[in-house]
């Protein structure tokens, strides 16, 4: 039978993406449990949440909008938060094969 060589990495690179702050308490709370196989990263405008949050990417959004508060539960404001730092966020999750955000 062939081999194929070098040996392929046939892991798919998963990132878990918490998006405000129920989806960063949601990672959070996967990161305690000790969830392996995955990359979490955090997304907040909030960056006294973000900051405390345990993820090992963080990208704090919406800075010039927020001046580092919440959204406000509006979804409007957290779209435009993201628009802010749309390069941001696609370069943290270019190198994923699989994102799921919660």
């Amino acid at each position: 039978m062939a081999e194929i060589k070098p040996p392929v990495e046939t892991f798919a690179r998963i990132k878990v993406v918490g998006v405000g702050g129920s989806g960063g308490n949601a990672i959070s709370r996967m990161i305690e449990t000790k969830l392996k196989g995955v990359e979490f990263v955090a997304i907040n405008t909030d960056s006294q949440d973000l900051h405390q949050n345990k993820a090992q990417e963080k990208v704090h959004i919406g800075k010039n909008l927020t001046k580092g508060l919440g959204a406000g539960m509006n979804p409007d404001v957290g779209r435009q938060a993201a628009e802010e730092n749309r390069d941001e966020i696609q370069e943290v999750l270019k190198s994923a094969d699989m994102v799921f955000v919660t």
